[in-house]
C-alpha cells in the first residue's frame, strides 16, 4: 500500500512539473513571437494560454499590445479594458488604454456625471479586495481610538482619540463604498468596444431602412454602455441588436457582431 502511495504522488509530481513546464514554453513561445515582430503568432499562443492556464491582467495586457501592433485599435482597447477590470492598478494597461484611446477616430461627448464619474475614476484606481483592506485597517485604528478616548486620563489623548475615531470612520465609510465601486466595476458585463472599423446604429433593432432610420455612424474603438438587447430572426440568421448609450445625448441600436463585450 505504501509503494502504491508513493508511485501515485510521484506520478501526480511529475504530471504537475510537465504542466509547469509546458505553460512556460507556450510563454515563452508567445513573448519569442511578439519580440520578433510576429504579433499575428503571438496573440494566437496567448490565447491558447487564456483557453489553458487561465487569465490574467498581464495575459490580457499582452494580448492588448498583439493587436495595436496588428493595427487593430478596437481589439486593444477591449483587451486594455479587460486587464484593468482583473487588476485597475496595472499601471501600463491603463497607460496604453489612453494612448489607444487618444487615437481614434470617434470622441464622444460628455458621459455620466461630474460626480459620479470622479468617485468611479478614483475608485477604480484599486480593486475591490484592496479598498476592503483598506476599510478592515481603518476599522481596526477605530477601534483603537475608541479604546483611546474611553480608557485614556490623558485629556490630550482623549480629544485625539475622539476627533481620529469621526475621521477614521468616515475613511471606512469611504473605503466600504469605494470597494463596491470597484468590484461592480470589475464584474460588470454592461460596456462594449466596436471592433467593426465602422457601423451605422439605427434607431430599431434591425438594419436601417432608410435615412430616417440611420441614427449614427461609429469607428472601431468607440466604448458604449448596453442598456438592452433583442434578438432578431431575418429569414435564417439570428442576430442580436443592442440598444447603447454613447453618451449623454446620443442613444441607438447596434449590431451585436460589430462590437465585443468587455
Amino acid at each position: 500500500m505504501n509503494s502504491r502511495i508513493i508511485y501515485m504522488i510521484s506520478l501526480l509530481a511529475f504530471l504537475c512539473q510537465t504542466i509547469t513546464v509546458s505553460a512556460q514554453s507556450l510563454t515563452q513561445r508567445a513573448d519569442s513571437a511578439y519580440a520578433a515582430d510576429n504579433f499575428a503568432e503571438a496573440t494566437e499562443l496567448y490565447l491558447q494560454i487564456a483557453d489553458e492556464e487561465g487569465t490574467s491582467s498581464n495575459l490580457y495586457y499582452n494580448l492588448g499590445n498583439c493587436y495595436y501592433r496588428q493595427g487593430k485599435p478596437g481589439m486593444a482597447i477591449l483587451y486594455y479594458e479587460r486587464a484593468l477590470r482583473l487588476d485597475p492598478s496595472n499601471a501600463d494597461a491603463r497607460t496604453n488604454l489612453e494612448f489607444v484611446n487618444s487615437r481614434i477616430t470617434d470622441e464622444p461627448g460628455d458621459r455620466g456625471m461630474f460626480i459620479s464619474n470622479t468617485v468611479n475614476g478614483f475608485a477604480c484606481r484599486l480593486s475591490g479586495n484592496e479598498w476592503a483592506g483598506i476599510a478592515i485597517g481603518c476599522f481596526i485604528m477605530l477601534l483603537g481610538a475608541v479604546a483611546l478616548y474611553i480608557f485614556s486620563a490623558n485629556v490630550p489623548l482623549r480629544k485625539v482619540g475622539f476627533f481620529g475615531g469621526f475621521v477614521l470612520l468616515a475613511l471606512c465609510i469611504i473605503a466600504n463604498v469605494f470597494a463596491s465601486v470597484s468590484t461592480r466595476y470589475s464584474t460588470s458585463h454592461d460596456h462594449a468596444v466596436v471592433i467593426d472599423s465602422s457601423t451605422l446604429l439605427s434607431t430599431s433593432p434591425r438594419v436601417p431602412k432608410d435615412r430616417s432610420e440611420e441614427a449614427m455612424l461609429l469607428h472601431e474603438g468607440t466604448c458604449v454602455e448596453i442598456l438592452d438587447s433583442v434578438t432578431t430572426r431575418v429569414d435564417s440568421t439570428v442576430v442580436k441588436w443592442y440598444d447603447v448609450k454613447v453618451d449623454n445625448s446620443h442613444r441607438a441600436w447596434i449590431n451585436g457582431n460589430a462590437i465585443a463585450i468587455i
